[in-house]
């Protein structure tokens, strides 16, 4: 039984054999929950298929849908930055996101974001293991309050241990950061400017745990 109630879970639609081009493959099967049905397109993860750091969203925004590919909206495109002044090399990560299908809502001619339902990031778990699994990471990042509560639970609050190292049974050490977007959306320029030192600064942590586990 899915977690949506009905029909059969996500993980009847895995590959026998779990790399990461079969779950990319595989993923357009997927019929685990209802995001599917109204997505354009599932998007799964991309970067380096054995990335020392990979960093989880909550999932993919109106961009993502219509092209494919994980993290090249807006927020996406603010990330790269971040990663950039961070010093953070694009060729040692992987990008993907909890939640593989975009749910949203229709205004008019535009579609609006909404947040996943608890049921419907249980549904792509088994995809985010598997995605884990395949690329045996030094460090995950969670980017945002979804994608921390589902990697790490509600022990780990991101309000008050944004940046904190943890061991986790998926990688010798997680932590969870603002998402990308949440700098957008702060309404004043100087508040932005903030956000983003802050992101950078979690960044540059990050990288310095990456080194160091990598010996």
């Amino acid at each position: 039984m899915s977690p949506n109630g009905g029909g059969v879970g996500a993980a009847a639609f895995l590959p026998e054999r779990r790399t990461i081009p079969n779950l990319q493959r595989a993923i357009h099967r997927c019929r685990g929950c209802e995001l599917y049905r109204t997505a354009t397109q599932p998007v799964f993860g991309e970067g380096a298929t054995k990335a020392p750091i990979v960093f989880i969203g909550e999932q993919p925004g109106d961009e993502e849908d219509r092209q494919g590919h994980p993290f090249v909206g807006p927020a996406g495109k603010l990330l790269r930055r971040a990663l950039q002044d961070a010093e953070l090399d694009n060729r040692e990560i992987y990008i993907t996101n909890a939640v593989k299908h975009f749910k949203f809502e229709e205004r008019g001619k535009r579609r609006i974001h909404k947040k996943p339902k608890a049921s419907e990031v249980a549904a792509c778990h088994v995809w985010l293991e598997a995605e884990i699994a395949a690329i045996h990471p030094k460090v995950i990042v969670c980017l945002g309050a979804t994608a921390t509560l589902a990697v790490l639970g509600r022990a780990y609050r991101l309000t008050e241990h944004r940046g904190t190292l943890v061991r986790h049974a998926w990688a010798p050490a997680v932590t969870a950061t603002i998402h990308p977007s949440a700098v957008l959306r702060a309404p004043e320029a100087e508040q932005r400017h903030e956000a983003y030192r802050q992101l950078v600064a979690d960044l540059i942590k990050v990288r310095h745990a990456a080194q160091t586990l990598a010996g």
